[in-house]
């Protein structure tokens, strides 16, 4: 027999009601008392009481700021949008929400700043990462003591910055790139140039108008004709005080993009720009007044790795970037979905959408997706703090290099996952929200379009799949040849050492179904295993055909090697989810719900494999994919109550949201209509209108038409319009008067 104590319940209720308030009660009442868990218990366990007031201070400030108001689906000209985000950033600079000295000890709190900056704005919410993280975070962790004074200018908003990396003619290839910066020890400056436009840094955030310093990548030369590789370096490109270009450097806008136009993005091109030696950020490599090169790193590979270290964080943000997105759309599209009715099972009666189970079958596994993906973005950057703290403390040991090692792979792949998944989902949110969800004020349409670079800044997903299956094959091929066993320090590989086990494996289903998340777990570690078994075999064959490494490569992708890549992250979300679910910190009463999500997600992901699970005889009969059919559709079932207080949890405010149809109190009649005359000139006549305005069509003499140039074509007079209304009028009342 359980003894309760009131007392604790009572504060712990107390808590949650000062902490989260109820929403307004409406339409959505209907599924919010359905709910089989207390959303307000999630939300805290989610996130934190922490995370939650750095958020609520986070909303209520921008709400209570003029400078931040907005009409649903405003049409900003890009030089308007531009400067609003601007001036906004130097708002964020003036509210300090997040210091560096708290970045650093709260890691979570810092992510939670910028993701609640997105969800109000994306291009406002890079625009102050590229300058504060991006930009400061690179100077810090890149460079030395010599540096400090621009972290302080940054603070101080003294100066803007960007991060140049990419140039017009590279982008994922990094090695490639062709900017130079050549030692001078005479006067002991680096010399920047860009070899030709093709070299131009390009597509750079901030530099466009705005950024007046530039973290740039250049391939760094010592006095002796010796390419010392990709280092980066500190460039003045404008005055801070005129925000003209500095001598020799041509720096512009690279105009409108299909999103995200809050953002300057730019390009530069270097002639003889000369910076100070010191303005080489140094944490990998040095050049002493003498012009001589000096490293820690003997291997040249991982000084280069260390030096591009900042993409990889890149990339771990971008996998929350598509978290949030999906966050906002799933909340606009289930909340919509709960109260829009369509149909029923009689004339007379009609239901909520979210009641069949197409809708069910299109909407709630991106609900499980969104959850599984949010634990392991943030247990994922976890570990990069994790590692960034070894490096910071120069550990050279192994584990810390493998950890590097296992963090780029798992940050490659879901970079690519996170941002894919959220492409699909949102397309799918729009369509699921018919034609209102095509109206720009309901914000899809806006989301979907800042959603979508994260398919490509980074590294282009493909691209980036193939650290992934790199990583992969590097380990079984040590297993094979050398002997070693495969365990790494976050244990995303260890299962692996039991290869052939688990190749011989084959789908069996518990006393529980597929309901159970082991099933799909299961299923995960023999796609990984036979695509990994089926990729060697593939890069063999080419090999023995005579191909070069590259031709192997090359040939060994599609079907092999990328998917490979796929099932790997696929397997480890789930994994992760799974484990955080059954942990002793998770409360008994949220582990149903939560259960129900990780079992969906992985039975939903594991469904697009079913022609791999059937090729490598995983799957026989037609049982298999049957049950793993049924089993998406009735999880979705159970779901369906659940889900508007799912969305609930990972809401923003309203005002945030800024979307009439997923507004919290679910009128979203009243909010459309409201939203849709409060327009800009809604019920004024055309700005073109010069009488007359329809004056008929009038047939050229040279027509060769015979009905048009035997038309006598009358204008309109004033009575004659007003006769035709009221023909039309009495027509429509009396059918048999016409």
């Amino acid at each position: 027999m359980s003894v309760t104590n009131p007392g604790k319940d009572n504060a712990k209720e107390n808590t949650l009601n000062s902490l989260l308030l109820d929403f307004p009660s409406g339409p959505l009442d209907l599924y919010r008392q359905k709910a089989s868990f207390n959303w307000k218990e999630l939300a805290l366990f989610w996130d934190g009481e922490e995370i939650i007031r750095v958020k609520q201070d986070i909303f209520r400030t921008l709400e209570n700021d003029p400078l931040f108001a907005r009409q649903p689906g405003e049409d900003l000209t890009v030089e308007k949008n531009r400067e609003l985000t601007f001036l906004r950033c130097k708002q964020l600079f003036e509210y300090d929400f997040l210091t560096l000295a708290e970045a650093v000890q709260s890691p979570l709190k810092a992510i939670a700043v910028l993701n609640c900056l997105g969800m109000y704005d994306w291009s406002l919410a890079s625009v102050y990462s590229l300058n504060k993280q991006m930009f400061g975070g690179t100077v810090i962790n890149s460079g030395s003591n010599r540096h400090h004074q621009f972290v302080e200018k940054i603070i101080n908003m003294e100066i803007f910055g960007c991060f140049a990396l990419t140039e017009l003619s590279h982008g994922s290839n990094a090695r490639a790139m062709r900017t130079t910066a050549e030692f001078d020890p005479g006067t002991q400056e680096f010399i920047i140039n860009s070899p030709d436009f093709e070299a131009a840094k390009f597509w750079v955030g901030n530099m466009g108008k705005t950024a007046t310093h530039a973290i740039v990548f250049a391939q760094l030369q010592t006095p002796d004709g010796v390419c010392q590789g990709l280092h980066s370096f500190i460039v003045q490109i404008r005055d801070p005080k005129t925000l003209l270009p500095m001598p020799g450097v041509m720096v512009g806008d690279i105009g409108k993009k299909l999103g995200l136009n809050g953002i300057d993005n730019g390009f530069a091109v270097f002639h003889n720009v000369r910076i100070p030696r010191e303005n080489l950020l140094n944490r990998t490599g040095d050049v002493t007044p003498e012009g001589t090169y000096v490293t820690s790193f003997k291997d040249p590979n991982r000084r280069f790795g260390a030096s591009l270290g900042a993409l990889s964080v890149g990339r771990v943000s971008i996998t929350g970037i598509a978290v949030m997105n999906l966050k906002l759309c799933l909340t606009i599209a289930i909340r919509y979905s709960a109260v829009r009715r369509q149909f029923g099972p009689t004339d007379h009666e009609e239901i909520p959408v979210l009641e069949y189970q197409l809708q069910q079958w299109r909407l709630i596994p991106y609900l499980a997706a969104t959850y599984a993906l949010d634990h392991f973005f943030k247990s994922l950057f976890m570990n990069y703090v994790e590692y960034q703290m070894g490096v910071l403390m120069k550990d050279k040991s192994e584990t810390q290099a493998e950890l590097g090692k296992e963090i780029h792979a798992l940050s490659s792949a879901s970079k690519s996952l996170g941002s894919w998944t959220a492409q699909q989902g949102i397309q799918e949110f729009r369509e699921a929200c018919g034609g209102h969800g095509y109206l720009a004020m309901n914000r899809l349409g806006d989301i979907r379009n800042d959603n979508d670079p994260n398919c490509t800044y980074e590294g282009d997903n493909n691209v980036l799949l193939q650290q992934t299956s790199n990583y992969l094959l590097g380990w079984i091929k040590a297993k094979h040849q050398d002997g070693v066993a495969i365990k790494s320090p976050l244990q995303s590989v260890d299962f692996l050492d039991d290869f052939n086990s688990v190749l011989n494996q084959r789908f069996t289903v518990t006393i529980n179904g597929c309901m159970d998340c082991s099933v799909a777990l299961a299923a995960y570690k023999w796609l990984v295993c036979y695509l990994l078994r089926e990729s060697l075999m593939k890069l063999d064959d080419e090999k023995n055909s005579g191909k070069s490494d590259f031709e192997c490569r090359n040939n060994s992708q599609v079907y092999y090697c990328r998917s490979l890549a796929i099932v790997f992250i696929e397997y480890n979300v789930l994994q992760r989810f799974h484990d955080f679910i059954h942990s002793s910190d998770t409360p008994i009463n949220l582990q149903p719900v939560l259960e129900r999500l990780s079992s969906l997600y992985g039975l939903w992901a594991l469904n697009k494999h079913t022609a791999v699970l059937y090729q490598g005889g995983y799957f026989t009969g037609n049982q298999p994919a049957r049950r793993l059919q049924n089993t998406v559709l009735n999880l979705c079932a159970q779901l369906k109550d659940d889900s508007v207080a799912l969305v609930d949890v990972l809401a923003p405010p309203d005002f945030i949201l800024n979307s009439p149809i997923g507004k919290a109190d679910g009128e979203i009649y009243k909010n459309l209509w409201a939203a849709v005359l409060q327009g800009k000139n809604v019920l004024e006549r055309p700005s073109c209108f010069e009488p007359p305005f329809y004056h008929g069509i009038k047939p050229t003499q040279s027509s060769t038409n015979p009905i048009l140039s035997k038309a006598r074509v009358t204008p309109p007079t004033p009575a004659r319009s007003w006769l035709r209304a009221l023909l039309i009028c009495i027509s429509s009342i009396f059918p048999g008067a016409s």
